[in-house]
């Protein structure tokens, strides 16, 4: 619920409440004041402007009834003496506590209950009091008096007589006052209690779950409902969405830490290698152990060799930089498939040889076959894959290979590049272009390697708009697939239209 509609609803509750329960406890107090006083046998109909104001209540009521009856007199001058229309005012008089006597002289013509009469009937005065208006009886009784004369000029008094006690309205007033300060303090009481559940209970739970955040605990989760409406509700969800956020955000760097050191050990590991070996060497040339020319360029060549992989690992540290911030630096240009690859191919092909492994080729694309792409970063996804495959070979009879295929798919060509090595588990395959994952946990200095040579295959193939995928045999080798979309120029009348991938 919305902080308005509850301060909207607050504010009408404040009045509404307060009302409702003064109203009930007036109509509860006046039927209780009428029971205590015994007045109930008048009428089983409360009359509550007799019990608030029995005064002026009884002055209009009266006054009106003896209009009615000086009008009715002009008609019929002796009508009082007609004790069925006395009846009928009793009867008339009755709802307001109220009833008649009617005196002849000084003696009573007509009471309808002498029990109702005998506390007041002689304290009545007699006629030509000159009594104007309602007055108060001894015993507080509200009495109004009308003088006439019977047919047989005998004098008659005609008496309205209100049962109601006037202490009736200082009570009401006690307990109505009584009964207000309680309905006040009830209602404080509950919209207190009902603003400090719905908003300072969960604004409390909201403090206590920032307070988890600052002290870096973000599985602390808030305990209310978090689906409620309105501005709370927001809060609930915005907070919720922080520490899912701040949650993963924290994972995140550690995971980074962790990866880092796994690098910083790795990239260590795989220096010291060819650095010791660099060391080594030179120090053989310097100490002349290398005594004759053909050594001697042994010697040089071993390290040039292990200085060009201190060289390549490096640039694969800052190529990881690269991808880590996304700037790779591309260079997007139209290039032929069949020349391209095949320089790549040739180019690798002189490597492979010299480390005895056969390479196969074969491109089964049109001579025409474009793409789109960054020469520099294809050739780098080629070589990565073919060092990794190099790298985990793993054959002792000789017969090391891999096959390099180029495949049409219509839109797109396919890249397939597969060793006959020791395979990859099933299980490891989904996480091999992962950052840092290594199928083989133990390291040794022939196979070295970051981690992240396939993880930045796989990013440089996605900026490309391809994807990359591996299928795999343990004992038999490895496959690695990845798709790269053709360059092709649709003719529009004098235009062309090109479709590149290009990110």
């Amino acid at each position: 619920m919305r902080f308005r509609t509850k301060l909207l609803i607050t504010s009408l509750a404040i009045v509404i409440i307060p009302i409702i329960l003064a109203m009930a406890t007036y109509f509860a107090v006046g039927r209780y004041l009428i029971y205590d006083q015994q007045i109930d046998q008048y009428s089983k109909v409360v009359d509550y402007g007799m019990i608030s104001d029995p005064g002026g209540t009884f002055s209009e009521m009266t006054e009106q009834l003896v209009k009615e009856i000086l009008v009715t007199m002009l008609a019929d001058p002796f009508i009082l003496e007609d004790e069925n229309y006395l009846q009928q005012l009793d009867e008339e008089v009755a709802p307001s506590y109220s009833f008649i006597i009617v005196k002849k002289g000084f003696t009573v013509y007509y009471v309808a209950d002498k029990n109702k009469a005998k506390e007041v009937i002689y304290e009545l005065p007699g006629f030509g009091t000159d009594i104007k208006g309602i007055y108060y009886t001894t015993s507080k009784h509200l009495v109004r008096q009308l003088d006439f004369y019977f047919s047989d000029g005998d004098e008659g008094s005609l008496y309205i007589i209100s049962g109601i006690r006037t202490g009736l309205t200082t009570s009401l007033v006690v307990y109505m006052t009584i009964a207000i300060v309680f309905i006040l303090l009830v209602t404080s009481v509950l919209l207190t209690t009902w603003i400090a559940r719905s908003i300072f209970k969960p604004i409390s739970e909201l403090n206590v779950a920032m307070q988890h955040i600052k002290d870096g605990n973000f599985d602390y989760m808030l305990p209310t409902n978090v689906m409620e409406k309105g501005e709370l509700g927001a809060m609930y969800r915005n907070y919720e969405d922080m520490r899912l956020r701040l949650k993963e955000s924290a994972d995140e760097k550690i995971e980074r830490e962790k990866q880092n050191k796994e690098l910083i050990s790795n990239i260590s590991h795989d220096l010291k290698t060819p650095i010791t070996a660099i060391k080594g060497y030179s120090q053989g040339l310097l100490e002349g152990v290398a005594d004759n020319p053909e050594k001697q360029m042994k010697y040089i060549r071993i390290i040039n060799s292990k200085a060009n992989d201190m060289n390549n690992l490096i640039n694969e540290l800052t190529l990881y930089s690269s991808i880590d911030n996304n700037r790779i630096p591309y260079n997007f240009v139209k290039l032929n498939v069949a020349e391209y690859f095949g320089d790549c191919v040739e180019e690798i092909g002189a490597d492979l040889e010299s480390k005895q492994i056969k390479l196969n080729y074969s491109n089964l694309t049109g001579p025409d076959t474009q793409i789109v792409a960054d020469p520099e970063q294809i050739k780098r996804v080629i070589n990565n894959i073919v060092s990794n495959s190099v790298k985990y070979m793993q054959r002792t009879d000789g017969k090391e290979q891999i096959d390099i295929r180029i495949l049409d798919e219509v839109d797109s060509i396919r890249i397939e590049l597969e060793d006959n090595g020791k395979g990859i588990a099933q299980k490891d395959i989904p996480n091999i272009f992962d950052r840092f994952y290594r199928t083989d946990a133990s390291r040794n200095s022939k196979q070295g390697g970051s981690g992240i040579g396939l993880s930045i295959v796989k990013k440089i193939v996605e900026d490309h708009g391809g994807y990359i995928w591996a299928t795999s045999h343990e004992g038999e080798g490895t496959c690695m697939h990845f798709v790269l979309r053709k360059y092709i120029e649709f003719a529009n009348g004098s235009e062309a239209v090109t479709v590149d991938n290009e990110t």
